[in-house]
């Protein structure tokens, strides 16, 4: 990943044959926005069926166009490359290892096949998660001096980073977006002019998996769900127990958020600890390892810690799913030192996305998405939504030592996957939060026939009373649409904030543009990205940290041109909703996750 030579990663065909035809859902790749309320949209990923595997040769690669348009029973077309076969000859393991990997691969062929002769859930079907613009890219080295349409301001000067999941290895049976290897898209600008480069985040799984020529870590959300999943995960081990490979050093594959503190900018999934990424003097991206913050890490960490702007501190969850402390709560200093562990105390493990920050509180959501693993051996998903359980949110003091002063507070039906900001209204002892109230809750892990509504919604939660109110800050229904992913100005984190930057999801799972909402008025102006174009999260970049106007500064989004198969990155506006510039990229760019702006200063510091 140090290099900026061709890449000459494969993708490897699956040994097993894929069926040739199934049902996969609604017939219509498009949807309208509708005036009345959030468009109700279909609880799985629905894209293209058609999947191009990218065989990364070359830079210059190009992903052909996807020019289906899905029936109500589309046929699957899947193109791969000629599969690279490791030879026994060359291997590093002993008689006994050798023939271990025989009889394990023979039991994961026999598997998968079984698996395949059943319809796997649009969740969990790689045709379905991983088509269209949502199939993975080829790294793509530094390529400079890119063309731009327009200026791009002075004060975007640096580097914006996004990450997504792109997995190098063709599935051979379940496989969820989410489940991707994580890779990073920059876009450097220098100058007034602009460079790009993708590079794999080279985390222990992956470059384990590179070495095997094939995957063989499991699947977390794509594989692991009934007796098959506990299949996989006694093969997993199996291997382990033969030292076929190694789990030790985890098994994430952050590829979900990004973070720059401490001058290292680190990315995140919280099934492990971050990994440090450099960004090199000419744009390109290197893996520096599994960072554990000089051994003080000794945990997972989410993927959305919250790096406040006033004290230059980083707060964090991490979550178990086995065993108890179920959840703890830590912050780090500006300097790397973190604190001890502190207990939150929950009944059951708690799928655990975000949380949120003010100037003294964090504020920790308990919601009805749960970690049942005992479901996989009724044959179900581990990820279980929870009807019976009531949605509550923790307030507890940043610097609490431990739990006794946590305070619960309920919020029924409310599932928020992201939350965008918090801040203290002391003068009526209330916590307001600001997050996308989801129905329902476990749509995007399992898959249902209910429609999904994603609502930006206004919770307050009464210190005194510990009661709740929650409201739809949008409240002109026939301005209200989906919205999910995004933030507020981050130099005013976890205080009062006037203006949220969300990405307008729809038609789900594609983001059509963004909308600029008052959070006080519910007043939301909407930036599209133009005919057949869709993007992700807006990143809001300040045109300086001292600005006194709260929206004075640059959105920047990775768009796509669906119709010309071309990707590009806009500049727009932020107070007044113009296109100031557009760099038009060498490859394309996937949908993806999350993203950051580091500015020049700060990566010339970069440890």
């Amino acid at each position: 990943m140090a290099t900026s030579s061709p890449a000459t990663n494969t993708w490897i065909k699956p040994k097993i044959s894929m069926p040739s035809s199934r049902e996969f859902g609604h017939s219509s790749n498009s949807i309208s926005l509708l005036k009345n309320k959030p468009n109700k949209i279909t609880c799985s990923l629905q894209a293209p069926p058609i999947l191009h595997f990218p065989k990364q040769q070359s830079s210059n690669y190009q992903t052909p166009k996807t020019n289906t348009i899905p029936t109500s029973k589309p046929t699957t077309k899947i193109s791969h490359p000629k599969q690279e076969n490791k030879s026994s000859s060359s291997s590093p393991w002993n008689l006994v290892q050798k023939a271990a990997a025989m009889a394990l691969d023979a039991v994961e062929s026999v598997l998968t096949k079984h698996e395949l002769e059943h319809p796997l859930p649009k969740t969990a079907d790689p045709r379905v998660q991983i088509s269209g613009n949502f199939a993975p890219v080829p790294e793509n080295p530094v390529t400079q001096s890119l063309p731009v349409t327009g200026k791009i301001p002075k004060c975007v000067n640096g580097v914006y980073v996004r990450n997504g999941a792109n997995p190098l290895f063709e599935p051979t049976a379940g496989h969820h977006f989410f489940d991707g290897d994580g890779m990073v898209h920059a876009v450097q600008f220098k100058n007034g002019s602009a460079s790009y480069a993708c590079r794999f985040t080279e985390t222990e799984r992956l470059v384990q998996e590179k070495a095997l020529g094939r995957p063989v870590f499991p699947k977390a959300i794509g594989e692991l769900h009934g007796h098959s999943g506990i299949a996989r995960l006694m093969l997993f081990y199996a291997r382990g127990v033969f030292g076929l490979v190694d789990h030790s050093n985890g098994t994430g594959v952050a590829n979900a958020g990004l973070v720059y503190f401490n001058n290292r900018l680190l990315a995140m999934s919280e099934d492990d600890l971050p990994y440090h990424v450099r960004v090199t003097a000419n744009g390109d991206l290197e893996t520096d390892g599994r960072f554990d913050f000089d051994g003080q890490l000794k945990s997972t960490m989410i993927a959305h810690p919250k790096l406040d702007p006033v004290s230059g501190e980083l707060f964090a969850l991490s979550y178990d799913v086995i065993q108890k402390p179920y959840l703890k709560y830590f912050r780090f200093s500006k300097n790397g030192e973190k604190s001890n562990d502190v207990e939150i105390p929950v009944e059951d493990p708690t799928m655990m996305h975000d949380f949120a920050i003010t100037e003294k509180f964090v504020v920790i959501p308990d919601q009805q998405v749960v970690f049942k693993m005992s479901e996989m051996i009724r044959g179900g998903s581990p990820v279980v939504y929870d009807k019976n359980k009531v949605s509550r949110f923790g307030i507890l003091d940043k610097y609490a030592k431990d739990g006794s002063g946590l305070k619960w507070v309920e919020v029924p039906d409310c599932f928020c996957f992201h939350l965008w900001n918090a801040w203290e209204e002391p003068e009526t002892d209330e916590i307001v939060v600001i997050g996308s109230c989801m129905t329902p809750p476990d749509s995007i892990f399992n898959e249902c026939d209910e429609g999904l509504e994603s609502v930006l919604s206004e919770i307050r939660l009464n210190l005194k009373t510990g009661k709740s109110t929650r409201k739809a800050i949008i409240q002109n229904e026939e301005e209200q649409v989906n919205l999910e992913a995004g933030m507020v100005n981050r130099n005013k984190l976890g205080r009062k904030t006037q203006y949220a930057y969300l990405a307008i999801a729809e038609p789900w799972p594609k983001v059509s543009g963004f909308a600029k909402v008052d959070l006080f008025t519910g007043e939301i102006n909407k930036f599209f990205y133009g005919d057949n174009k869709y993007g992700g999260e807006p990143l809001f970049l300040p045109r300086d940290p001292n600005c006194k106007d709260e929206d004075d500064g640059y959105i920047l989004a990775f768009v796509h041109d669906e119709k010309e198969w071309k990707s590009e990155l806009q500049i727009v506006n932020a107070m007044t909703l113009k296109l100031e510039a557009t760099v038009k990229l060498p490859s394309r760019v996937p949908y993806g996750f999350h993203g950051t702006f580091i500015n020049a200063k700060d990566l010339a510091h970069q440890a």
